[in-house]
């Protein structure tokens, strides 16, 4: 039951984004009555989808839920609440929510007379949330770096050109990743030396992540693709300049460079649970050396 809740909730792998990915599954012995997932921020969470499609069948039945549900008002009622009102006699967790603001969910419905546990899978619900728990818990998103690289360590040929070390299969894979992610991160140097677009194209998805250029100088071309659509992101070291279609955000550190601590912090605040980078040497030195822990 646990591992059908799992698969539900990876169906919000690319939509809910900045909430975590739940499903939920409500049975009666070895028979599921309701089930749900949460698609994406605002939409009910999967405890409501799986209550509706259960409706009075709920009562008395064991819920199986990835993550424990919400004790808090947001934009959607809490779900412990809901569980209460719909006579559940039992619910088993994958894992507690470390949202302050909406965990003791588990302990709501404990007070209420439900049997609540949790623990069930929880390495599998842990991974499958990794950045929104990062953010709760660090104050900063789960960053993951893609990098093509050749066996003797290098990222391009000598003259720079670098179009293509990797296969179709793994641009394809590298479009997975980033349609999970909250936002993709690059460099100047690599905008000017490479002139990505840093959008999902691969994989169908109905969200594209926010776009992020790491830039501390602002020396981004005003017609870089990046900056074509939606409005990307810009961190800088200093001020005076602005690009087209974004907006700029300046963290500088003691060296004149972009604070990457600071960015991640910002980033936080502003709901990205992944930051998927795509970057040249240095920008991903500078994250592999500054950022562990």
């Amino acid at each position: 039951m646990m591992r059908r809740a799992l698969a539900l909730a990876e169906k919000g792998l690319y939509t809910a984004t900045p909430n975590p990915r739940v499903g939920c599954v409500i049975a009666k012995g070895e028979h599921v009555v309701g089930e749900g997932w949460h698609e994406r921020a605002g939409a009910p969470h999967a405890e409501a989808n799986a209550l509706v499609q259960a409706s009075a069948t709920a009562k008395g039945g064991t819920v199986y839920v990835t993550l424990e549900p919400c004790n808090h008002h947001g934009r959607t009622p809490p779900c412990a609440e809901s569980l209460i009102s719909a006579g559940v006699v039992r619910v088993v967790a994958a894992m507690r929510d470390p949202n302050p603001q909406a965990a003791k969910g588990g302990d709501r419905l404990a007070a209420a007379g439900i049997r609540f546990e949790s623990g069930l899978l929880q390495e599998e619900a842990r991974e499958l949330n990794i950045g929104f728990v990062s953010r709760m818990t660090r104050g900063r998103p789960w960053v993951r770096m893609k990098i093509a690289a050749t066996l003797d360590g290098r990222t391009a040929l000598a003259s720079g050109k670098s179009q293509w070390i990797t296969g179709p299969e793994a641009r394809k894979d590298g479009h997975r990743w980033r349609a999970r992610a909250c936002a993709i991160a690059t460099g100047a140097g690599t905008v000017r030396a490479d002139d990505p677009q840093l959008t999902v194209r691969d994989v169908e998805t109905t969200r594209q992540p926010l776009r992020v250029i790491i830039d501390s100088h602002l020396e981004t071309p005003p017609r870089a693709r990046v900056l074509q659509g939606e409005k990307a992101l810009v961190f800088a070291a200093a001020s005076g300049k602005s690009l087209p279609n974004a907006e700029v955000v300046v963290l500088p550190n003691a060296s004149g460079k972009v604070d990457l601590a600071k960015m991640l912090a910002e980033l936080a605040r502003r709901g990205v649970n992944e930051l998927h980078v795509e970057a040249g040497s240095k920008l991903n030195g500078s994250l592999a050396r500054g950022l562990r822990g």
